[in-house]
């Protein structure tokens, strides 16, 4: 019988910072530059402070409820029929979040690497990519997150820290941006790319200790904001607030201007989409799990296995719908924007009505459904 208690608290923050920092990376520097200006950075910071609430919240109800999912007791708190609707919602916002993911490394690959490729090739590869490797456990879940959190992490600071020599700090000034009429805006658009944090609902059910989950939170959080605020810190450095704007994906821009010394690398582009794809691929394996996962809790099935390629058609006809770039990242504004209703609006809902109606999770509550196979 396998432990249903088995993941740490460094594996649960590894999870987190990898399915984070994802496909959202490249045009996250024009993102807040559009907000604010030179005050990208500030708007970068709070954006990352609005996606903790959600993942605080999160971390609050799970060790309320450590011994069930969060289907489970959301229909503890709130009762069953009104608690499937707000399931089915979390199931049909990641299909979405999956299909435009998929999307934007598609037009990413065929952008810059793979010219002469079909945009559908590169779309259902990695779909297929992810929908395979969601027929695992969550224990295999956790060390493939593992496994590639070095790879994401540490090529990520060595360029970081490689293009802050190019940087101008005047090009930063004034920190708090020369307007303020997109900030708000711009802040709940950098947070909607946190919201892949949503996967501790998942985790803390199967964790050892639920009641370390808002360190893990914390950690995660910490590392995965503070490298998006060092990114666009080095984009705007480098290029100026004026300059991102007339880029796409300035952090790809700021590889390319980006060299190792001596010249060994004159351009890190490539290391750097190399890296960037294992991101994409850690991000999409995450929201993919997430959804056939609540699928599986939400029907009362002990495998959820036979919902990997169930959804595979319904998220590959969505990532191809939009017609363009140009049209695809507005959609990608809009829906992760309206998302935050459902990845911390919902949860704070939650956790409000649980206070009121005194709902606390038992020791002696039984496993929450299948935590781990």
């Amino acid at each position: 019988m396998q432990n249903t208690r088995s993941i740490t608290t460094i594996q649960s923050a590894a999870i987190l910072v990898s399915t984070i920092i994802g496909v959202g990376v490249l045009p996250l520097p024009l993102f807040a530059v559009r907000a604010a200006d030179a005050g990208a950075p500030l708007v970068t910071l709070l954006g990352a402070l609005v996606g903790f609430i959600g993942l605080a919240l999160i971390s609050i109800l799970g060790m309320r409820f450590p011994n069930q999912s969060f289907v489970e007791y959301s229909e503890a708190i709130i009762g069953k029929w009104l608690a499937a609707v707000g399931s089915l919602m979390i199931i049909a916002f990641f299909a979405v979040l999956t299909s435009l993911a998929a999307r934007e490394f598609g037009e990413v690959v065929v952008t810059s690497v793979l010219k002469n490729t079909p945009l559908e090739v590169t779309v259902i590869v990695m779909l297929l990519l992810a929908a395979v490797s969601t027929r695992n456990n969550l224990v295999t879940f956790t060390y493939i997150h593992l496994f590639y959190f070095p790879f994401l992490l540490g090529p990520a600071l060595l360029i970081i820290a490689l293009s802050l020599k190019n940087a101008d700090v005047i090009n930063l000034q004034p920190i708090w941006g020369n307007n303020h009429a997109h900030m708000l805006p711009g802040i709940l658009t950098v947070a909607s790319l946190f919201q892949g944090s949503f996967i501790m609902t998942i985790i803390i059910p199967g964790m050892h200790n639920p009641k370390k989950s808002m360190k893990a939170s914390l950690a995660a959080m910490v590392v995965s904001g503070g490298l998006y605020v060092a990114i666009v810190v080095a984009a705007v450095g480098v290029f100026g607030a004026e300059e991102i704007r007339n880029l796409l994906w300035p952090t790809l821009e700021l590889a390319k201007a980006t060299s190792l010394p001596a010249n060994i690398l004159e351009r890190l582009d490539a290391a750097f989409l190399a890296v960037w794809v294992t991101a994409v691929f850690t991000t999409l394996f995450s929201s993919y799990y997430l959804m056939i996962r609540f699928t599986s809790y939400l029907f009362r099935l002990k495998d959820h296995n036979m919902f990997a390629f169930f959804f595979l058609p319904f998220v590959f006809v969505m990532a191809i719908l939009p017609q363009n770039i140009l049209q695809m990242y507005q959609i990608i504004e809009d829906i992760g924007r309206i998302g935050l209703f459902i990845t911390i609006g919902y949860p704070a809902f939650l956790y409000i009505i649980s206070l009121i109606r005194r709902k606390r999770g038992e020791r002696n509550e039984p496993e929450p459904l299948d935590p781990v196979g």
